[in-house]
């Protein structure tokens, strides 16, 4: 069965490519190919020659690195906020993660080789815009890698699992999150039986209402005073790296990142 297409889908509700100034936009626009990313669904294996960059809409995308043994645990998650593909423009064209897609829904895709056409244009007004705007947003992702990494050591498991709701709700226009206990036991890498024992936690102090493979925020704030502090770290250098990174270029449409408040 074919996907059905969004009534009204456009590019710039990929906040990346809504903050592209409007000429380099314009240019790349007849190339972005809007595809249906489906839950599962492998983009790029560990290893693998990237082809395309994916900046998604209202899909979320996994990186996780994939153990000898099979075990697996997520480094960083690409929403309307980005881009995968990051390793093609840094020059290393492969990564030893792997991207799944974690939420289905939709993205662009871009060849690789175009991308690197307008990250290496030189000359003109706007020249250097996206290369400055694609290199602000890779060291906020470092910072998220960095961050999780630092939140898997030392903080409980009830502090994770706010962390990585906070960041996936950030990503979704709604409370609504689809996901199993089991998948976010592995994005965590910590046992499904910690997963349930938390969502019970959080569930009986009335912050999220759970049933199979669905969950709802009912108090966002709530969640937020459960949460470590490496889930504002993470949203305030988005914020920073991101916004810097409009003004510098003047760039035409403000990049969104959803603030904190109570739903």
């Amino acid at each position: 069965m074919l996907a059905v297409i969004p009534a009204r889908h456009t590019p710039d509700q990929n906040h990346l490519l809504a903050a592209l100034p409007a000429e380099i936009l314009a240019r790349i626009s007849p190339d972005l190919e809007l595809i249906s990313m489906k839950l599962g669904e492998i983009l790029c294996e560990s290893g693998g020659q990237l082809q395309y960059v994916y900046f998604p809409t209202t899909a979320i995308l996994s990186l996780h690195y994939v153990m000898e043994d099979g075990a697996s645990a997520e480094i960083a998650g690409v929403g309307n906020e980005g881009i995968l593909g990051v390793a093609l423009f840094m020059g290393g064209d492969t990564t030893p993660s792997q991207a799944s897609v974690q939420t289905g829904g939709w993205g662009y895709r871009l060849k690789g080789r175009l991308l690197m056409e307008e990250f290496n244009r030189t000359g003109g007004r706007r020249a250097g815009a996206l290369q400055k705007l694609l290199l602000r947003y890779t060291q906020a992702l470092m910072t998220q890698m960095s961050q999780t990494a630092v939140c898997n050591r030392h903080h409980s498991v009830e502090q994770q699992l706010c962390r990585w709701l906070l960041l996936t709700l950030d990503r979704l226009p709604s409370n609504e999150l689809t996901m199993t206990q089991e998948l976010i036991a592995c994005m965590l890498g910590v046992r499904r039986e910690g997963i349930t024992e938390t969502a019970g936690n959080l569930q009986r102090a009335g912050l999220i209402s759970y049933r199979r493979g669905h969950i709802s925020v009912l108090d966002r704030s709530g969640l937020e005073s459960h949460a470590c502090e490496c889930y504002s770290v993470v949203k305030k250098e988005f914020h920073r790296l991101l916004s810097d990174a409009r003004d510098t270029n003047s760039l035409p449409i403000n990049l969104r990142i959803k603030s904190s408040r109570t739903n």
